[in-house]
């Protein structure tokens, strides 16, 4: 089945740049970002940034612009049958450049798990030094490591932007 990534959400005071790889069933299905509730992302960020957690999708995008964090896919479309990175197949990046360039304030890049990481490094060449951070994946199918062991390694998100 060809899919379709989301715009990402962003503003152009971002300064972290959260890539994944291609929203899941439940995601698409909601139209929102991380819309699985068992995926660790939202209650990930509310934590490091000592917020609470938000409850509708408004309050979330909020939380991220509040922090200048923006969050996209590193594809654009694929095809892929289900939820799982490891499914996708024919795809499309997004334009990294343009949206970079757009946010000239980015400075940190980094990546919701291994696949994103991997398919951004297959398709993107910066022009322009970037921090980059590949992290644990939120995806509830990423059971390898609890939400503390994965809020050890998402911190860097929090500390990243008080260095900034």
């Amino acid at each position: 089945m060809k899919i379709q990534s989301f715009s990402s959400l962003s503003n152009p005071e971002a300064e972290v740049l959260l890539l994944g790889t291609m929203p899941g069933v439940q995601s698409l299905a909601k139209n929102e970002y991380y819309g699985n509730p068992r995926n660790h992302f939202w209650k990930l960020l509310s934590t490091i940034f000592n917020e609470p957690l938000p409850v509708d999708y408004h309050e979330k995008k909020q939380l991220l612009l509040r922090n200048k964090i923006a969050v996209w896919d590193v594809l654009q479309a694929c095809e892929r049958e289900g939820s799982l990175d490891s499914a996708i197949m024919k795809e499309v990046p997004n334009d990294f450049t343009t949206f970079l360039n757009e946010h000239p304030n980015i400075q940190l890049i980094a990546f919701n798990g291994q696949k994103a990481a991997a398919f951004f490094k297959k398709y993107v060449r910066l022009h322009k030094e970037y921090a980059f951070v590949t992290l644990p994946s939120t995806s509830p199918a990423h059971a390898g490591k609890s939400f503390e062991q994965k809020l050890v390694e998402w911190n860097v998100i929090g500390a990243s932007r008080n260095a900034i």
